[in-house]
């Protein structure tokens, strides 16, 4: 189905037009419609296939037809973490380059002054507010922020939110929304605590689900079957030669990221750490360095990765097996976006092979096994039925008798606690305090 076969402004056709968007994808062709239509609306669906812009679109159209002549907050986007904040507010700059809407960009970190441009954003009336929980909180708290006129609510990766702890900030945050509003929720998965969240906050809700919880097909998937002092000889092998093209290797914890980081430019090697100890402003330091090529490598941990979405990263690797099928899936989704190919390798050693056959299992394919280097020697054999035979050994959900994940537990981002007005926060990117409304800037990458 083609974009021109909506409805939509003509001003929002420019923008497509502009950004040669003339095709949807599978989730914007189903859900579009159903905005459209006012409906409430659960949307399951993989990052990079294109959900941003299915939000987005039937978004401005509403706004541009209502118009804010009260000058107050029309709608709002709610986002698990700062870096996928950032990145939407990059893609809603493509898509909203002809129009006169405004937009503020709400986060934690950083300086004073942020704070104060976050504040007079909402207060001056914003036609759409994307924020972080803890952020829009302490604003609600501190600033005065009036959100009774939302009329449009989006919640975007739920199951991150709630896997977060968030659950009580977004239930807090609904409590200041009217009642009558259209309510619209993207979520990776379904599980049992996404569908009761969607009970408490929806009317009759539409669901529509695409591609739920498989990988790519572009994604060439591949596991090296190791033990653990061999990983790093094997990522010596793997960057022997200049690979040409961005890496992002995921660890389990914030304490293995800063390891490997350190222990990659020992090799000598163009790596740089992504985590949540990093200071706002080094955090998009490196972002930015990676994105324009002056970092090879980036690694990182499951929450600070998830909004990432740069189209040119040929390679994930997986140098610890995740925890969850779910975040196996969200890994290498980082690779191959926008109809490009891409690889994705996972370090498997012993006690990881019960959690990675319930990965296979979960996908529904045999991931192929690799030789090892000769130079890091001979490797155990992937038999993850022993693995799974250990004694004492748990499988999380059955209780007991298959093999357990016994890596470190996965670390979330911290909540940004309320602040004083004035107190140290981040500055949200390309804000003006001079002027209450901006006009989006054109990126120099395709929006999702």
């Amino acid at each position: 189905m083609r974009f021109d076969e909506l409805d939509l402004d003509e001003r929002i056709m420019e923008g497509l037009e502009a950004m040669n968007f003339e095709e949807m994808t599978p989730v914007q062709e189903h859900t579009i419609p159903v905005m459209q239509k006012g409906r409430d609306l659960i949307g399951c669906a993989q990052t990079g296939t294109g959900k941003t812009a299915a939000y987005a679109l039937p978004l401005f159209d509403k706004l541009l037809r209502e118009g804010n002549p009260d000058n107050v907050v029309k709608s709002l986007i709610v986002v698990p973490t700062r870096e996928l904040a950032q990145q939407i507010d990059v893609q809603f700059q493509g898509f909203a380059y002809f129009l006169p809407l405004s937009t503020t960009v709400v986060y934690g970190g950083g300086d004073g002054v942020g704070w104060s441009q976050q504040k007079q954003g909402m207060l001056m009336g914003a036609d759409i507010v994307v924020a972080t929980p803890g952020r829009l909180l302490a604003h609600i708290t501190n600033s005065g922020i009036d959100l009774s006129h939302v009329g449009y609510f989006v919640l975007d990766e739920a199951d991150r939110m709630l896997d977060m702890g968030f659950q009580d900030d977004i239930m807090r945050i609904i409590a200041q929304l009217p009642a009558q509003r259209q309510t619209i929720m993207f979520s990776a998965t379904l599980p049992p605590k996404i569908r009761e969240l969607a009970r408490k906050i929806m009317h009759d809700p539409e669901e529509v689900s695409i591609a739920v919880s498989k990988p790519n097909e572009a994604i060439e998937q591949s596991a090296y079957v190791c033990y653990e002092n061999q990983k790093t000889g094997i990522v010596r092998e793997l960057f022997a030669e200049p690979k040409n093209t961005k890496t992002i290797v995921f660890a389990s914890s914030k304490m293995k990221v800063k390891e490997l980081a350190f222990t990659f430019k020992r090799m000598k090697l163009n790596a740089a750490a992504m985590h949540s100890d990093l200071e706002q402003e080094r955090r998009e330091e490196v972002m930015l360095d990676f994105r324009n090529g002056k970092i090879d490598i980036l690694v990182a941990t499951d929450i600070v990765a998830r909004g990432i979405d740069i189209e040119d990263i040929g390679l994930v690797i997986n140098y610890d097996v995740p925890r969850d099928p779910e975040d196996y899936i969200h890994r290498i989704g980082r690779t191959a976006r926008a109809s490009a190919d891409g690889a994705a390798i996972t370090f498997v050693s012993e006690k990881e092979q019960g959690a990675f056959h319930r990965i296979e299992t979960f996908i529904g394919r045999e991931v192929a096994k690799l030789p090892l280097p000769e130079s890091v020697g001979p490797g155990p054999k992937y038999d993850p039925g022993k693995d799974d035979r250990r004694p004492g050994s748990r499988d999380r959900g059955r209780g007991r008798g298959r093999g357990r994940d016994r890596s470190p537990r996965r670390t979330s981002e911290p909540k940004t606690a309320a602040p004083a007005a004035g107190a140290n926060e981040a500055a949200p990117a390309r804000k003006s305090s001079r002027n209450k409304r901006r006009r989006f800037r054109k990126p120099e990458q395709k929006a999702e």
